[in-house]
């Protein structure tokens, strides 16, 4: 009973409607009404507070003749004074931008303001009436009631604040009119009863419909500010917010933070275990990250696995990093999905507002960049914007403007690295290696510029451009020669990567069988359920597959099952150690013995020296591929590599 008592106080006193029967919201929704309502407060307030100063100075000019003119005096000074300071304040409040959510301790404060207001002008018939001219009384009388109503207006749309207001200008008015018999003074007071009663009727009807009228219109307004999946704000409301934060950053200098958010692992449950089970994912993380917030602030889902926050009042950059630190161990417990654990994981970029930008453009430019910096260091990890990042990022956008043309002005290049059967002694395939020669930077690594391929879309163009020449350039090589092109997980997501790949057989007029596509472990497991009907098709064609990387990613021997792959290339971390440790010497073994008795071929890939050739040699594999067979080489050097002689001469065992 006494923690239901504490609750219904502490929703009257923050002006809480359903207090006094009015419609029931939950917090978010009660913030967002004390937030009109204390718009419309401030939007009276500098008239009130003028007119509370005028009528200071007025009675204090009407009571200049009664005994008590020094304390009226006194009283107008003070009254004034405070109204005026007052004013001022609200005016202030008023040229920052409306905030869309207020707190209960900021409607206490208006509570206890309004009261104290009413207090002080419930002292006058009390204190002044009884000595006052006749002249003075009316004037009190006038002032009292011209309050009561000024006070009704004020606060029409928070009826404790009415309260507060007027009750203790009824008050005084009741022990004015109480020390007098005369029926006349009676008569006024069942007069004010009445005036007063009609005027706080009116308050609650008003505020209660104004209530309705503001839940029916953040109700309108979540179609476009709310997202429909999570339910958070979305980029929509996020750049509203931060506009806002800028606005008060540039009228009061309040700082604040953006914290950028990417999830490390989405896109690994999103295919792996279907789109429903990655909306779910999406729906707990939410709820993760918002807990971990201050109750005024909303995680905004501004992409498909990417939050925002903007933290205002900023007052040390450790608030940052501390709500950003909760945001990262919200991952910590496993994800309940589907009667599957799921881990996920999250990495934050953090800018801070002025130091890091006072402009929208600018500052989500330079979040993007810690954010980058932040997922490059590893799942988990937290990053403040650094202006080394903005050197980067800017790098990074350069890079990707040029590779953008980097095809149309012929910049782009393959090289072929051989592949030498161990049984026959001879050259059986290539593999296709991109390059890029930059005008300026020179040769680019792949390891520079596929990543932003990727993440931009060109890697389909680019994608298409490798496949087509790796084609035209197979053509020209004997029959018994095939090419084998590397293939990324994005470029499964590109349906037509299937008629791109039969347009180039045809075109160059070489046999399906010729050409090999390479994918990776990590690939399968992350894309696989999107890649299967294109993979399968491909293989129905007559392409073969190799499982690149092999022992890098999870290794499942389910893959193994699924897809019938022709090969499997033997990842060189173990081919380079397999002579010093005997576990990889035992895993190399291991695999070429399984993938015997499966009836795929094995690739080892990093040969760089004789004993790893012989070794290889005495325990069966089947192909090797490294810089002592050959260094990556032009297409016109092909020819040489597979002149019989010469390679017979140096590789013969």
């Amino acid at each position: 009973m006494r923690t239901q008592l504490t609750s219904y106080f502490a929703r009257l006193f923050a002006g809480d409607l359903s207090a006094f029967g009015g419609p029931a919201t939950d917090e978010a929704v009660a913030g967002h009404i004390r937030a009109e309502q204390m718009s419309l407060v401030l939007g009276y307030s500098v008239g009130i507070m003028l007119a509370n100063a005028c009528n200071a100075v007025v009675l204090a000019i009407a009571l200049w003749a009664s005994p008590d003119r020094t304390f009226a005096l006194i009283w107008a000074v003070t009254v004034a004074a405070a109204a005026i300071a007052f004013g001022l304040q609200s005016r202030a409040a008023r040229r920052i931008t409306k905030p869309h959510f207020v707190s209960q301790r900021a409607m206490h404060r208006l509570v206890r303001n309004a009261f104290l207001l009413g207090a002080a002008w419930g002292i006058v018939p009390v204190a002044f009436f009884a000595n006052a001219s006749t002249g003075g009384q009316l004037v009190i009388t006038c002032l009292c009631s011209g309050m009561l109503a000024g006070g009704a207006l004020a606060f029409a749309t928070v009826p404790i604040a009415a309260i507060a207001f007027t009750a203790p200008i009824f008050v005084g008015i009741a022990i004015c009119l109480g020390r007098n018999g005369d029926l006349a003074f009676l008569l006024i007071a069942f007069l004010v009863v009445v005036y007063g009663s009609v005027l706080l009727r009116g308050v609650f009807v008003n505020s209660f419909s104004f209530a309705r009228r503001v839940m029916r219109q953040i109700e309108a307004e979540r179609t476009v500010r709310q997202d429909p999946l999570t339910q958070l704000p979305n980029r929509f409301a996020f750049n509203e917010t931060l506009d806002a934060a800028l606005k008060r950053l540039a009228l009061s200098g309040e700082e604040f933070a953006v914290l950028l958010l990417d999830l490390d692992r989405f896109k690994e449950v999103n295919d792996k275990f279907g789109h429903p089970a990655g909306d779910e994912f999406l729906v707990q993380v939410a709820g993760r990250l918002q807990r971990c917030t201050r109750a005024a602030e909303h995680v905004a889902r501004i992409g498909g696995d990417e939050f925002a926050l903007v933290m205002a009042n900023l007052a040390r950059p450790d608030d940052a990093l501390e709500i950003a630190e909760r945001f990262v161990v919200a991952f910590d417990e496993p994800f309940q999905i589907e009667g599957r654990q799921i881990v996920g994981a999250t990495s934050v970029g953090i800018v801070l507002a002025p130091r890091d930008g006072n402009m929208a453009l600018d500052i989500m430019k330079n979040a993007d960049a810690a954010l980058y910096r932040a997922k490059k260091a590893g799942p988990g990890t937290v990053c403040f914007f650094e202006q080394a990042d903005d050197r980067l990022s800017r790098d990074r956008k350069a890079l990707q403007a040029d590779l953008e043309g980097a095809i149309a002005r012929d910049e782009l290049f393959l090289v072929f690295q051989p592949l030498l059967d161990l049984d026959e002694n001879r050259i059986t395939g290539f593999e296709a290696l991109l390059r890029w020669q930059h005008p300026s930077r020179g040769l680019v690594p792949p390891s520079e510029f596929i990543g932003i391929a990727e993440e931009t879309g060109l890697i389909h163009e680019i994608g298409d451009w490798v496949i087509r020449r790796a084609c035209a350039t197979l053509a020209d090589w004997p029959e018994d020669i095939r090419v084998a092109v590397n293939f990324s997980a994005s470029q499964f997501h590109n349906t037509a990567i299937l008629q791109t790949i039969v347009q180039a057989l045809a075109d160059a007029k070489v046999s399906p069988c010729r050409f090999e596509i390479e994918i990776t472990e990590s690939m399968l497991l992350s894309k696989y359920g999107s890649a299967a009907s294109i993979l399968n098709a491909l293989l129905q064609l007559g392409v073969t597959v190799a499982l690149d990387d092999f022992g890098t990613g999870f290794s499942s021997l389910t893959y193994l099952r699924k897809l019938p792959f022709s090969r499997i290339k033997i990842d060189q971390s173990f081919i380079r150690d397999m002579l010093v440790q005997p576990d990889c010497a035992a895993i190399v073994k291991s695999v070429i013995s399984l993938a015997r008795d499966l009836n795929i071929g094995v690739v080892a890939e990093g040969v760089e020296t004789a004993d790893q050739l012989e070794y290889l040699r005495q325990i069966s594999c089947d192909e090797v591929q490294g810089y002592l067979i050959s260094r990556p080489v032009a297409a016109d050097g092909v020819r040489a590599l597979l002149d019989t002689k010469k390679y017979r001469a140096i590789y013969a065992a």
